[in-house]
């Protein structure tokens, strides 16, 4: 796995991975099962040439030829990339979980910046920055109106750099400006506690190259403190995925050696993969396996997994995982759907192309593609239900994706019905303060899904969903 790693690029499995370039005739040919469309190709470059000579004010020629590598990529599906120097710069801070900023986990607020948490001991944290704080300018730029990407590019930069954020906090209602200056910063993919005598969650928000260490780490910790794990929660949820052999590893943690953790098909030979619960499927240094001062009880101990439409890719190869070897039994919410491989392929130094080569099949031969991993137990965010769970984008509502190879697709008149009625809610729910409107925080003791998974746990009654929708349709069914 880690020789092939190697020879392809880096293969991600997550929402947020990418990458793409210029690649040479010979390399594009290499790939083809048809000749070269020369005529087509004579016409790209005459458009180049009128819009180099003709358009109203010079053009940079090397822009042009990135936008039409751009397009032409975007023309596949959501997730194949044309990356420049700085995307793809960007592209591996994401898989290593290193970048340069200023340490802040963030969301949007009524157009504002919000603080979720700053990352302990960052330059953010040192600086007192507190959860619920609001950003409203990055230097002399106000944030309302930017998106989350934006505001996140400006308060990245070279180590060492000054960034002032001004930021307004709500419980002592004053506006105060804090200048920070910029440094490496390590995300951390792994939290974990026990959460009470015998029991313990475990949640991972992405798959980095980090992540299957700092899981080692963190579930030596909790059976130290308690040796006799009656329980676990492993929570997926809100997880957009990252690198396929990091979720082979996780796979690996709970599972009997060599049983398949997941297949992959495609038009090349090296997309027609099955990966197994086994050292050469997941380590990325020869002769050393990572799990392997794993206590031998993580191979036994009672499992819930967590999940919810957030969980993408990797998360769902996991989740399927576990659910076909009947190794865990997965609650919570039907997951995105991105069931697509991604193949990062360098086309030069600094430039890269992410290219979809293939699905990703659970060990039972189903497609995740634009369908996801339907739970065994259908569990809300809250008592009163998920009221907004119908609004969120899935794989299947992306214009272009990629369809799940296994029958046709069709529209769910129910969704669209349920669509509309949490417009309804949302509209209302948008007019009342602030502080009723707070989410729990994942793993707090008002996590109402976690609070079930610790129930199944125990063998306790379970507050199951009455209202959710699965998305998927007879033809679909009928095949798997």
């Amino acid at each position: 796995m880690g020789q092939k790693m190697k020879i392809t690029g880096w293969v991600a499995a997550g929402a947020f991975a990418g990458a793409l370039t210029t690649v040479s005739l010979q390399t594009v040919a290499r790939g083809s099962l048809a000749p070269l469309p020369l005529e087509e190709l004579q016409q790209l470059a005459a458009v180049f040439g009128m819009v180099k000579s003709d358009y109203v004010e010079p053009v940079d020629e090397k822009k042009l030829i990135s936008d039409a590598i751009s397009g032409m990529v975007a023309g596949l599906d959501p997730h194949s990339q044309y990356f420049d120097k700085k995307s793809f710069k960007e592209f591996r801070e994401g898989t290593t979980g290193r970048f340069v900023g200023v340490g802040i986990e963030i969301s949007q607020e009524d157009g504002l910046i919000k603080v979720v948490s700053p990352i302990e001991g960052s330059p953010a944290f040192r600086a007192g920055l507190k959860p619920n704080d609001l950003i409203t300018k990055i230097d002399d730029t106000a944030v309302r109106g930017l998106t989350l990407n934006e505001a996140v590019k400006r308060m990245r930069g070279e180590a060492n750099t000054k960034v002032l954020l001004t930021i307004f906090r709500k419980d002592e209602n004053r506006t105060f400006p804090v200048t920070i200056t910029r440094e490496e910063i390590r995300t951390q993919s792994v939290r974990g506690k026990v959460m009470e005598p015998g029991y313990a969650w475990i949640r991972l928000s992405q798959f980095q190259e980090r992540t299957v260490d700092d899981f080692v780490k963190k579930v030596e910790e909790i059976y130290k403190q308690d040796p006799n794990l009656k329980g676990l929660v492993l929570d997926l949820r809100n997880d957009p995925g990252g690198l396929l052999d990091a979720a082979v590893a996780i796979s690996a943690a709970f599972l009997p050696e060599n049983v398949t953790v997941v297949s992959t098909d495609g038009q090349l030979a090296e997309s027609k993969s099955i990966y197994k619960a086994a050292p050469e499927f997941y380590q990325r240094r020869a002769g050393s396996d990572p799990l392997r001062n794993l206590p031998a009880g993580l191979k036994t101990v009672p499992l819930v997994v967590l999940v919810n439409e957030g969980s993408a890719s990797a998360s769902e190869i996991v989740a399927g995982a576990l659910q076909d070897h009947k190794r865990a039994t997965i609650m919570g919410s039907q997951t995105f759907g991105k069931g697509s491989v991604q193949t990062v392929r360098p086309l030069g130094p600094d430039t890269g192309l992410k290219i979809t080569t293939a699905r990703y099949y659970t060990p039972s031969g189903t497609s995740i593609q634009a369908k996801g991993i339907v739970p065994n137990v259908l569990v809300d965010e809250s008592a009163e239900g998920s009221p907004f769970a119908a609004l969120r984008m899935r794989e299947a509502d992306l214009e272009k994706h990629l369809a799940s190879g296994q029958g046709p697709e069709s529209k769910d008149p129910e969704r669209e019905k349920a669509r509309d009625e949490a417009r309804k809610r949302l509209e209302e729910e948008a007019k009342k303060p602030p502080q009723d409107r707070k989410v729990p925080e994942f793993g707090a003791t008002d996590d109402f899904a976690l609070a079930q998974a610790l129930k199944s746990l125990k063998g306790q009654p379970v507050m199951v969903s009455k209202t959710q929708i699965i998305v998927d349709n007879k033809e679909e069914k009928k095949d798997n």
